[in-house]
């Protein structure tokens, strides 16, 4: 793992203030919602990363962006780094955050998505969501006149993606031109990455046991994405073809959250699956090894692998509070209240 000096040399200050992309989005960003990564430009992507290494490089910056804001977060998912993380950043910006419990309550079973909407919008300034259909999602988008931010869906998963290659920054300078494998279930998290990768012109290999293959609208898309920004999105069966020279292995659990009845059904096709010190060689010497994260020890990841010096799985997790800050402020004008952007083009 780098260090935080080496981290810091390899993501030189930038003049964030007159940066085109931070103000191009918080002119174009405020008060829209994150259902998608697709809902983002490439210059979007950028913009959101950009501004996360900078409020992680300088927090107190920002502790009164969001002063007065409220947000809620309503779950029907357990949670440990996406609660925290999202709650932990709106408080240091001066925010208040309430969360509400909804695993034995999902949205919709007491009164419609769209009245729960019409409700929370006139109490906050934006609705934080993690739930098991995306329709979930997307339905509250349309009913809200708040920012909806897609905290995990059945689909995608983009605030996890946007820490990811916020992550991959900070260990490779840029995501432009790397090589990104991922090893596992063509899931939510698969999706996003898919994306964000294409949106930052990464090269994208995705390995799945046949009949585990990502979405096929996501991988057109990615696709258009890719060939747009100079790079490329491959689907392939074969792991061990899949890590040859990857800069970043990345693996997520064989069953995610609502699927857990296939559990003996996926194991023994996810086995061949595993991100091992055996697979993990095949990779570049400087390889990084990713993953979300609850993992599932020696399941689709082994212990040596998870533990050892390639894994960034806790700055991972770390960033996931940085970057959303980045998009929390985007979202809700909060550069307008931090005095380094106050008389910024554009920023108001």
């Amino acid at each position: 793992m780098a260090s935080r000096a080496t981290i810091e040399a390899r993501n030189p200050v930038i003049d964030v203030q007159k940066d085109a992309d931070i103000l191009a989005a918080a002119t174009r960003l405020a008060g829209e919602d994150l259902c998608s990564i697709a809902d983002l430009s490439s210059a979007e992507v950028r913009a959101i990363l950009k501004l996360g290494h900078e409020v992680k490089r300088n927090p107190r910056e920002y502790r009164h962006a969001l002063d007065a804001k409220q947000m809620v977060l309503m779950f029907e998912k357990a949670s440990l780094r996406t609660r925290l993380s999202f709650e932990t950043g709106f408080n240091t910006m001066g925010g208040n955050a309430i969360f509400v419990d909804q695993t034995n309550s999902p949205l919709g079973e007491r009164e419609s998505v769209a009245d729960v909407a019409r409700n929370v919008e006139r109490w906050v300034d934006v609705i934080v969501l993690r739930t098991y259909a995306h329709d979930t999602i997307t339905e509250m988008a349309a009913n809200s006149r708040v920012p909806i931010i897609n905290a995990l869906s059945d689909f995608e998963h983009p605030c996890q993606a946007l820490a990811d290659f916020m992550t991959l920054e900070e260990h490779f300078g840029s995501s432009a031109g790397l090589n990104f494998t991922y090893v596992g279930d063509g899931n939510n998290v698969c999706h996003s990455l898919m994306l964000t990768g294409a949106q930052l012109g990464a090269n994208v290999t995705v390995a799945t046991p046949r009949g585990y293959s990502p979405d096929i609208e996501i991988v057109t898309l990615a696709r258009d994405i890719a060939q747009a920004n100079g790079c490329e999105v491959r689907l392939v069966q074969d792991p061990q073809a899949a890590v040859e020279g990857a800069d970043a292995v990345y693996t997520d659990v064989c069953v995610s959250m609502g699927f857990e009845h296939e559990s003996t059904k996926r194991a023994p096709i996810f086995r061949p699956f595993q991100v091992n010190e055996a697979l993990m060689q095949k990779a570049a010497s400087h390889a990084v090894f990713m993953h979300c994260l609850p993992a599932r020890r020696n399941a689709e990841v082994s212990d040596a692998v998870l533990d050892g010096p390639q894994s960034i799985v806790f700055d991972q997790a770390e960033n996931r509070m940085h970057a959303q800050k980045a998009l929390l402020l985007l979202l809700l004008g909060g550069l307008s209240n931090t005095p380094s952007f106050r008389g910024a083009p554009g920023i108001e």
